[in-house]
């Protein structure tokens, strides 16, 4: 049976991330169901040469950010579990707080219910008493919070070994075997 996840683009700076991580599933043949923000797309346009399109080939299906009918809002809607990459502090507040305006929100709140793991990846800094008042939260509820914070004993030689490296350690938390990074003592 084919591992299925939900990702989650926010409009958080680094959008790469998100790019890089549904362009391994794929390769590794992880079903997706792919969400982005508006603010998420304006940062596509912004940080990358990619066009919406692109992206939304890269994923198995793709529901707009203000669709609270897709399935993916509903916990029979059978997933692995869900990464948010990257994540803003606004949907991290969002999921903290039962907010679910929006489809990412909403699908991270499902995920949360029928105790599937869920990753954020959140991109702020520096962050304040609220944003880790809010990781916390979410961290002792058993969602992993995963900022993107590079391995320099790899000895990255560019951005993309830096992106690698925090996909990798995503693909780490749902058992997806990779080589995106030198493991420490390998």
């Amino acid at each position: 049976m084919l591992m299925k996840l939900v990702v989650g683009i926010t409009g958080s700076t680094g959008v790469v991330y998100g790019v890089r991580m549904l362009k391994v599933l794929r390769e590794k043949k992880v079903e997706t169901h792919l969400v982005m923000t508006e603010w998420a797309k304006k940062c596509l346009s912004m940080e990358t040469d990619y066009k919406l399109d692109d992206v939304k080939t890269l994923a198995s299906q793709y529901s707009d950010d203000s669709n609270l009918a897709s399935g993916i809002s509903s916990g029979t809607y059978r997933t692995d579990g869900m990464i948010v990459i990257p994540c803003s502090m606004k949907t991290l507040s969002s999921i903290a707080n039962g907010y679910d305006e929006t489809l990412v929100a909403r699908a991270a709140g499902v995920t949360m219910k029928e105790s599937r793991k869920l990753v954020l990846v959140p991109r702020e800094t520096p962050l304040t008493a609220i944003h880790l008042e809010n990781m916390l939260k979410l961290a002792r509820l058993g969602v992993v919070i995963l900022p993107p914070v590079p391995g320099f004993y790899t000895r990255p030689k560019s951005i993309d070994e830096l992106v690698d490296h925090t996909v990798g350690k995503c693909l780490d938390q749902f058992g997806i075997e990779h080589d995106l990074y030198k493991r420490w003592g390998s």
